[in-house]
Order: structure tokens, then sequence, then C-alpha cells
């Protein structure tokens, strides 16, 4: 360890002692009655010391007033370097910026805002620049030199953002009009992967409703299929009662509004009455004498035993 590295790390003596001119110099920059107790002593360098002391204003916890005392070589008379309000250990500090871009969320955007995207933003690839021509073995090449030549045609440079709403006849641009390859930019495979995830989180095979549900949307009448390699993993719920309608959902998703997971009970047919008109029921005005119970006895029965 070097020399100059040891003093460095040793506050000057008349540096240190300077507490009186530090303590002075705080008091003028900052609010009276904020600068607190002596916190410390730092050496910065050959007769270069810092004086900390605590701040008593209010919002500033943890933080201290450093005031910094110099002395030139040989001399006796210390000096004032400069003050400056900084943060200690225990400061609070307001956490660390974030650009906006990061700091935006899914659903934060409201009516009249506008979500500018980034030129490299890796959710979207070039789909047709219109500034290269189509390699020598394309199907199409053949086909727009001997256009070009007969119309007197060029290809037309810059995105087709830039170009006019109706494309010149015989340019890449007009083909590409015609194949509906007119957008900019379009999904890139990370942006596929990215918005799969989502949707599969929102409304997948691993959502309560899902575990929950008698059947998958693969199955259900109310799924619209939808085109691209996506077509194949999701659709559109058009189920008004479902909790997931007009939401892109997994095949493999589910709920309780199932086409054909439940189906409607019939009501019960009831049998139509039957009159029969042409039989005739007899039914007589007094009961049959020998309908009742107890058989009918003669007037010489019932003396004997002595009924009347």
């Amino acid at each position: 360890m070097s020399a100059a590295t040891t003093r460095s790390r040793t506050p000057d003596r008349l540096c240190a002692e300077a507490v009186d001119l530090a303590r002075a110099a705080a008091e003028e920059a900052a609010a009276p009655g904020v600068v607190g107790e002596h916190a410390g002593v730092v050496a910065e360098g050959d007769r270069v010391v810092t004086h900390f002391f605590a701040c008593k204003e209010l919002g500033y916890r943890g933080w201290r007033w450093a005031v910094t005392v110099a002395r030139a070589s040989r001399a006796k008379v210390v000096t004032l370097d400069e003050v400056v309000l900084l943060p200690g250990p225990d400061a609070l500090l307001a956490p660390e910026w974030v650009p906006w871009s990061e700091r935006l969320r899914p659903g934060d955007m409201g009516p009249g805002d506008l979500l500018p995207t980034e030129a490299e933003d890796l959710r979207l690839e070039p789909g047709y620049s219109g500034e290269d021509e189509p390699a020598a073995d394309s199907p199409v090449s053949a086909e727009m030199e001997e256009l070009a030549e007969a119309e007197d045609a060029e290809v037309t440079a810059g995105t087709p953002a830039h170009l006019p709403t109706v494309p010149i006849r015989g340019t890449i641009a007009s083909v590409a009009e015609e194949l509906g390859m007119r957008r900019a930019r379009v999904l890139s495979r990370y942006g596929l992967h990215t918005a799969a995830d989502r949707w599969e989180e929102a409304f997948g095979a691993k959502t309560p409703m899902a575990q929950a549900a008698p059947a998958t949307c693969a199955s259900c009448g109310f799924l619209s299929p939808i085109g691209g390699s996506l077509g194949q993993a999701f659709g559109i719920c058009a189920n008004e009662f479902s909790p997931a309608d007009g939401r892109v959902v997994s095949l493999s998703y589910g709920c309780g509004g199932h086409s054909e997971a439940a189906v409607m009970p019939k009501p019960p047919v009831v049998a139509p009455p039957v009159v029969d008109e042409t039989r005739v029921d007899p039914f007589p005005l007094r009961p049959a004498a020998d309908s009742g119970s107890v058989p009918a006895a003669s007037d010489e029965e019932t003396a004997e035993l002595g009924h009347s």
C-alpha cells in the first residue's frame, strides 16, 4: 500500500478539527434549526475532509448535510469547498425512475391515448418493406419484370406506410396490395408466443373455471374459430352468458356455458283424457241388502237372542 493511499484514508488533523467551520457553512446553506449533531468525518483525499451533520428537516429522514473542507499543502488555514445535502444509509429515497414504456401495463390505455411502438420492438417484424426486389427464383419476379418493361414501371422505394393510398400499377406495392401485404410490420414469432402466453394464462386450462368445466371449448358450439397459426390453439367465445364472451380463449378452456354440457330436460307429456260415451254405468239409489258386513237376520232369530 502506497503512502498516498494511507494518507487519503486518514483524515487530515486540521481539517477534521474544523467542525465549527463546517457547521456554520451548513447552517448558512440550510434553513434555521435543521442542522443536527455532528455525524462523523470522512477523508476524501489528501487534506480534504467531509463533515456530516444530521438533517432535522421534515421529509428528509436519514439525510445528512455534507460539508467538505480542505487546506493547501503546508498551510494552516482550512477553507470551505462545498455544502450539499446527501442521503445516508437509512435515508428515505424515491424509487428508481422507470421509463414510461416499462411502467405501462395492459389495461392502462384510455380513450384518446396513443401508444407508439419502438422500431426494434421484438413483438413485431417487417411484413413487407417494398425496398427490395423479389429474388431471382421468385415466381413473381418474372411477371413483375415483364410488367415493368411493358408499362415502364419502377420499383417504389420506401415502406408501404409511406406510399400513396393507391399504389402505382406495376410496382411491387401494387402486388402487395392485392395479396393483402400492405402492413409495414406483422407479429413476429416472439410476439405470437407472448400473446399466446397471456391468453393461456387468462382463459386457459389451468384457470379455476376450466378446472370445474364439464367440457372444453374445442367441442363447444359457441366457439368462433380464428385464422392463422393461433387458430390451432385459440378461438373466440361467442356465448353471451359465458365469462369469456368476446374474449380469445384456449381450446382447452371451458365453462359451465358449454353448448353440449347440459341439455334442458323435456317437459313431461300428459296423456290425453279418455272419454267413453258409449257405455252406461248404473248407480243404484239405495245400497243392496247384502252389501253390509253383517248378514241380515229374520225376526225369529232375533227373538231368540232377546232382541226386540
